[in-house]
């Protein structure tokens, strides 16, 4: 119980991990004229945890004199959410470590 929960803890510190450089990236790029920000998306697996995947938004020509496509309303907010899902998977796998060094302890 306590390793699938570290291993579900750990791959949720990835995946929000990911989808917080994939935010900066785009607030970061935000003025850059022909930027494309990219969404984020997330999916259960079957043995527990999550895996991201980042994927093109909206589209646009590339050109130069096209503006970026980052909204910085919605980029803040997810950054938020990211932030939030990171810190709470980071509480899952300290929880789980306390608890598999306990079991150790107490097998010792």
């Amino acid at each position: 119980m306590s390793i699938s929960a570290l291993n579900a803890g750990l791959s949720g510190l990835q995946s929000y991990q990911r989808a917080l450089d994939n935010s900066a990236n785009s607030v970061a790029n935000a003025s850059t004229n022909g930027f494309q920000a990219q969404q984020v998306s997330f999916q259960e697996q079957k043995n527990g945890g999550v895996t991201t995947t980042i994927s093109n938004g909206l589209e646009t020509d590339g050109s130069s004199a096209t503006p970026s496509s980052t909204d910085l309303t919605k980029e803040i907010i997810q950054s938020l959410e990211f932030k939030a899902g990171f810190d709470i998977n980071a509480k899952v796998v300290k929880t789980a470590d306390d608890i598999l060094g306990t079991i150790i302890n107490i097998k010792a």
